[in-house]
This record gives C-alpha cells, sequence and structure tokens, in this order.
C-alpha cells in the first residue's frame, strides 16, 4: 500500500473516531446537566424512551461491579484495545476499515472519560418492544457496535481495490 493511502485512511478514521467522540461527550453532557435533571424515564415513542443507567461494566452491564478499581481497569482496557486499533488503522487498506476502527476507538474513548469522571458509563437510549427492553446504551456504544460489524463486514469482503 502506498503511503499517501495509508495516512488518508488514518486521517479518515482519525477524523470519525474524533467526531464520535465529541457528539458522544456533548450528547452526554446536554443528557446529565439539562434533560435528567432529576433522573427520569422520558417516553420519546411507543418503542423508545429516554433513561438514566449508569452502566459500571462493559456492554449491556457484562462485568460489573462496584470495586473502586474497576472503572481504572476497565479505561486501561479500553485505552489498550484503543492503541491497537490505532496501529491496525495506520495499516488499514480501504475507508470501510478506516471509518469501522474511527467508530471503535472514538467510542471507546467516549466510554473511558466517563468512567474516569463518574466511575461508571452514562447510558440513557432504551429501546423497548412488547415489554422486552434491549439494555440501554449511548452514542459510544452504538458506534463500537456499528464499527464492530463493519469490521466483520470488511473481512467477509474479498481483497480488491473496490473496497477502497
Amino acid at each position: 500500500m502506498s503511503r499517501p493511502l495509508s495516512r488518508s485512511m488514518t486521517r479518515l478514521g482519525l477524523a470519525l473516531a474524533a467526531a464520535i467522540f465529541v457528539a458522544d461527550q456533548i450528547v452526554k453532557w446536554i443528557i446529565l446537566t439539562q434533560v435528567m435533571v432529576p433522573p427520569r424515564i422520558i417516553e420519546v415513542t411507543g418503542f423508545f424512551n429516554l433513561v438514566m443507567v449508569w452502566n459500571r461494566g462493559v456492554s449491556f452491564g457484562l462485568l460489573s461491579n462496584d470495586s473502586p478499581l474497576g472503572p481504572w481497569l476497565l479505561s486501561g482496557l479500553a485505552i489498550a484495545i484503543s492503541i491497537g486499533l490505532f496501529i491496525w488503522l495506520q495499516r488499514a487498506e480501504n475507508r470501510l476499515l478506516a471509518a469501522a476502527l474511527g467508530l471503535v476507538i472514538g467510542g471507546a474513548l467516549g466510554n473511558v472519560v466517563d468512567r474516569v469522571r463518574f466511575g461508571a458509563v452514562a447510558d440513557f437510549l432504551d429501546f423497548h418492544l412488547a415489554g422486552w427492553h434491549w439494555p440501554a446504551f449511548n452514542i459510544a456504544d452504538a458506534a463500537i457496535v456499528t464499527g464492530v460489524a463493519l469490521i466483520l463486514i470488511d473481512g467477509f469482503l474479498p481483497n480488491s481495490q473496490e473496497k477502497g
């Protein structure tokens, strides 16, 4: 791969990571300081609510605990993974992979800020159907899930210039 293409993919991924990070932090700030004062359930539609949930674990509350070290350990893990993804991003050969890695990096770092500031991640998007609720999540979580899905899709695509 040529160096200018590599730099272009890195810039794309980092720009998307920065956009996700900033959007996530702005929306969380609005939710925490304007919308959820006091915390409550706000019915937006018949299938979507705004709620206030503090997630002390990883995705969907997995590995949740009240240990004072928990947020720091999870933050350290997220930062280490983000560094690895950044190294991968520098080698990305197409826009799809670069964008996917940027989504995951931006989302992971957005949640790290919450863990460091609050000891937990602020989740507030609550989708539900027929009494069944998907675990509450935030923009960073949505970016991570979307990015991982795109990484998987990229892995199944044939290696060709058509991917970029």
